[in-house]
């Protein structure tokens, strides 16, 4: 956890809404010099820090709405700090609570040199990367549909269809597969759906393959050098990562990544983990992904988690290869070196 610890003369906490936003201004001292709620705009923002820009920060807590802050405080050279949420936990830990406060609170932090800071994602590449997250999004929802029909047929114990449905070319195994009427409507509207999806995800995916990679395309091209990352998990690993070097060792990097667990420790004792939340999930899920597919590629994987699968089980086994492999990929990139199979070890 990094903390906002740099000196002004004036701090400005934002509780940030669509529609709305508390502002509280303090000085150096501590003082209350503007605290008022007022509709979410530029103008008003400006408005209101007027008589204060003169070395002034602002303070934002990181819900969906902070784009247009960041990009206003980068356009008029204002100092902006965005706030990690989930350790923000001092805004609702008192007996009250409403905007008026959190506002104060949040400056109030801003001020003492506890803000726990979040990676303010650059303007340039958000949209790219929350068009590949709704792309995720998607897929997943296309996979539930696909889950539904495998769940159905083992519901009226039929027989296996023999081949993936989940590529089109043998989705005709389906036509009047089940005997009810009703059932077999039924997945013929999550075959049109999924079809449906598969139109338009394809033309997501020719989209990013063609235009997100120019961001930087020789960590995308160092992470496609990877046994089992394509096309687009280096896009998805790539635009979370945004700068490698923003990780100052790989521990770091591989606890924002949620590839290692923080154990929890109090006199002495450990009980169990913790911050299993705090971490970019995406990440956590193209590892995860990146593990399965070299699996499948590499018979020594094979070897390698089946051994780790004896003594710890399949999910952890799969989870070690996760870290591993997360570990490796930030040494590529750090070194901008592509994949080297020798330095790759699998050991247990």
């Amino acid at each position: 956890m990094q903390f906002y610890t740099k000196q002004h003369d004036y701090y400005c906490g934002i509780d940030l809404h669509t529609k709305v936003m508390y502002l509280c201004i303090l000085n150096s001292q501590g003082d209350v010099v503007f605290h008022k709620n007022m509709n979410a705009n530029p103008e008003a923002l400006t408005k209101a820090i007027e008589p204060f820009r003169e070395n002034l920060v602002i303070g934002v807590e990181c819900m969906f709405t902070w784009y247009w802050v960041s990009d206003y405080c980068a356009k008029n050279n204002i100092r902006f700090v965005l706030g990690h949420a989930l350790y923000m936990k001092a805004i609702h830990g008192g007996k009250a609570k409403n905007d008026k406060i959190d506002s104060y609170k949040i400056v109030s932090i801003l001020r003492g040199g506890t803000f726990p800071m979040a990676y303010n994602y650059p303007s340039e590449m958000r949209a790219t990367r929350d068009l590949l997250r709704r792309r995720m999004h998607l897929m997943r929802k296309r996979s539930e549909l696909l889950s539904h029909i495998q769940n159905t047929n083992y519901q009226y114990n039929l027989p296996e269809f023999g081949k993936k449905i989940t590529y089109k070319c043998n989705r005709h195994l389906l036509e009047n597969h089940f005997p009810d009427p009703s059932a077999q409507r039924s997945v013929e509207l999550d075959i049109e759906i999924v079809d449906a999806y598969d139109k338009e995800l394809s033309k997501v995916e020719y989209f990013l393959k063609k235009n997100a990679k120019s961001h930087d395309y020789l960590s995308y091209m160092i992470l496609k050098s990877f046994p089992g990352i394509g096309d687009i998990l280096s896009l998805v690993i790539l635009y979370e990562i945004d700068d490698i070097g923003r990780f100052k060792s790989v521990q770091r990097f591989s606890s924002y990544a949620r590839l290692i667990k923080c154990r929890a420790e109090s006199a002495g004792k450990t009980f169990g983990t913790s911050g299993a939340k705090i971490g970019n999930a995406y990440l956590k899920w193209a590892f995860s992904e990146a593990a399965i597919l070299f699996m499948r590629y590499n018979p020594a994987a094979k070897v390698y988690v089946n051994k780790l699968s004896r003594k710890h089980g399949k999910g952890k086994a799969i989870s070690i290869l996760a870290a591993k492999i997360g570990r490796t990929v930030y040494f590529m990139l750090k070194r901008k070196s592509t994949f080297n199979a020798d330095l790759f070890v699998l050991n247990v």
